[in-house]
């Protein structure tokens, strides 16, 4: 069965396309059960973060598999997906698939490389998808090796030193937008992992005040205990907030725009000679486009951190390579297992007959000789155990190979076994 990787990503559609396909985490589950509910698609996981949806599945036939996953996408919340999926998406097949998930959880395929923040993505996804036990054999094996691969590339490489997260990236864009956050204020709507990353790293900047706005009032003060002098913001305040701050940066999981022209302009009433700089890192956005045609008042989306790849990469060159080589080890392995699948029904059966021969003439003997003593018994039983093993290991072995490297020899080989040890069920 075909396995496929079915998306869209920063490098092919820009930060609007990506937002009307964004999954909220909190419907992840609810998606992948409908999922798994396409008649052609047997295991399947879902990688949504600000910079790509990703479908990986198993699917029966190619053509069907993949028509219905764009099917599940146009009715599952995304009507309008027709001409997106025309323009901006791309489908992975096979190893090309295999590898691109390594490269996403190596961080060799992110927007910033080397990115904080991906492998515990892909891990959120892995476990989503077991929790909606929408993962197979297949899927659960590619996922392992994926986030091995990713714990072995920042292990074994400077991949992920001086590590730069979306939410440092902001930071760095304001920086160079206004030169230093010293002495300025800095509201940061969103409590959550990214907001409070970024309000971590503010602090650690000098910027004189620092906001944090949040729906749960109850987490903006949890964040805002942590970091010495911040203040917590309910979010009926959140215009009086917006007249205090030079720099407002978002990231928060609503599935709406939360600051609009209007209320951006009524807080910019209070200090017209005053700018503000707005940075939305959100995927769906935050702050609604049309902000940045006020006065005095500057927007930067997720797409405008693509400025900061280059330094980034740079710094990383040297760790690709060898980034590369692990992803390569990895991939291999993965492969060579995915294709000797074929023979584990073989090897199964296989073996369970000549285990159920061996218990049973155990069994006989036993029942032969009760003058047995216990020690007696474990050294018979081990030695049987023994004799099984190494007569099925060159053969168990031989047929793995043969599936890993030519699957028609080794269906040929495990129909000979089928028929010269009778292995099939009989009527």
């Amino acid at each position: 069965m075909p396995l496929v990787c079915l998306g869209l990503s920063h490098h092919t559609a820009p930060v609007d396309v990506r937002e009307r396909h964004a999954f909220p985490a909190a419907k992840m589950g609810e998606a992948l059960v409908a999922l798994r509910d396409y008649e052609a698609v047997h295991e399947a996981a879902m990688l949504s973060t600000c910079g790509r949806l990703e479908i990986y599945a198993e699917i029966e036939d190619y053509e069907a598999g993949v028509e219905q996953i764009k099917s599940f996408l146009h009715n599952f919340r995304h009507g309008d997906v027709t001409h997106d999926m025309s323009s901006y998406m791309y489908t992975l097949l096979g190893a090309q698939a295999i590898e691109h998930l390594f490269r996403v959880a190596t961080g060799l395929d992110s927007m910033l490389i080397g990115e904080a923040e991906i492998l515990a993505q892909v891990k959120d996804a892995y476990i989503q998808a077991q929790r909606a036990r929408s993962l197979g054999k297949s899927l659960h094996a590619l996922f392992r090796e994926a986030l091995n691969a990713g714990k072995a590339a920042r292990s074994q490489t400077q991949i992920g030193s001086q590590s730069t997260s979306v939410a440092s990236a902001a930071i760095e864009l304001a920086k160079r937008r206004l030169g230093t956050l010293a002495g300025k204020t800095v509201l940061v709507v969103g409590a959550g992992k990214m907001g409070s990353l970024a309000a971590k790293r503010l602090r650690s900047e000098g910027c004189a005040e620092l906001l944090i706005a949040n729906r749960s009032n109850v987490k903006a003060r949890q964040v805002a205990e942590r970091l010495e002098g911040a203040e917590a913001i309910e979010m009926p305040g959140l215009i009086d907030a917006l007249k205090r701050a030079d720099i407002v940066l978002t990231s928060t999981g609503a599935s709406h725009f939360v600051l609009s022209p209007g209320n951006i302009a009524e807080a910019m009433l209070a200090r017209p000679e005053r700018p503000m700089f707005l940075v939305d890192i959100a995927v769906p956005r935050d702050v609604d486009p049309d902000v940045a045609n006020l006065p005095n008042v500057a927007l930067a989306d997720i797409d405008a951190l693509k400025d900061i790849v280059d330094i980034t990469l740079e710094q990383r060159r040297e760790s690709i390579p060898l980034v590369e080589e692990i992803i390569a080890e990895h991939v291999q392995r993965h492969t060579h297992w995915y294709q000797s699948r074929i023979a584990i029904p073989a090897v199964a059966s296989l073996v369970q007959k000549a285990e159920s021969i061996r218990e049973a003439e155990i069994e006989r003997l036993f029942a032969r000789c009760p003058e047995l003593s216990e020690r007696e018994r474990m050294l018979i039983t081990g030695a049987s155990l023994t004799i099984i093993s190494r007569l099925l290991h060159n053969v168990v072995t031989k047929l793995r190979q043969r599936a890993s490297s030519d699957r028609d020899e080794a269906l040929s080989l495990a129909e000979t076994l089928d028929d010269l040890f009778d292995l099939r069920p009989r009527e």
